[in-house]
């Protein structure tokens, strides 16, 4: 699967990725927000790439091919599918997550026939709020220590996207 618009790819992620990622990963905004670990190594791009327990796509600058981050989509339950993302740093400001979540997020309500699309941001995590909003997601509410990450409960914004949406 592939989707584009006039600036960004997504596409299947791929081995020749993994030093892109491993460097993108390096930054610590994104473990900060994400469940990625810290160091980030190859053994850990390794790892995700053989895992299944997400459908991930590489964000890619569509004229250069460059890797400018990752976006992929897990189904908790039956017709519910939630989204997670990173942008590496000098791509961000720029609107790729912007893009790349609403072009996901057409995808995966209409081609996986799905009835519910959503994320979770961090409470702290407004630029993650931002992208969510900009991209057409709903803002429901905050769910208190809903989210794991490295060991801590984190409270989150719920945001979602349903077909009426579109």
């Amino acid at each position: 699967m592939t989707l584009e618009d006039d600036m960004v790819l997504l596409r299947p992620l791929e081995e020749d990725d993994v030093p892109a990622i491993v460097a993108a990963c390096q930054d610590p905004e994104i473990p900060r927000w994400t469940s990625v670990p810290s160091p980030y190594t190859e053994a850990d791009a390794h790892g995700w790439l053989e895992s299944d327990e997400e459908e991930s796509y590489a964000i890619v600058d569509k004229a250069t091919g460059e890797l400018l981050g990752s976006i992929g989509v897990r189904y908790p339950r039956s017709g519910v599918g939630e989204v997670g993302y990173w942008v590496k740093r000098e791509a961000r400001g720029r609107g790729v997550a912007t893009r790349a979540l609403a072009l996901l997020a057409r995808w995966a309500l209409e081609a996986r026939d799905l009835g519910r699309f959503q994320l979770r941001a961090e409470v702290e995590n407004e630029a993650s709020q931002r992208v969510a909003e900009k991209a057409g997601f709903v803002r429901e509410g905050v769910l208190r220590s809903e989210l794991l990450i490295k060991g801590e409960r984190r409270d989150v914004v719920m945001y979602s996207l349903v077909r009426d949406d579109l």
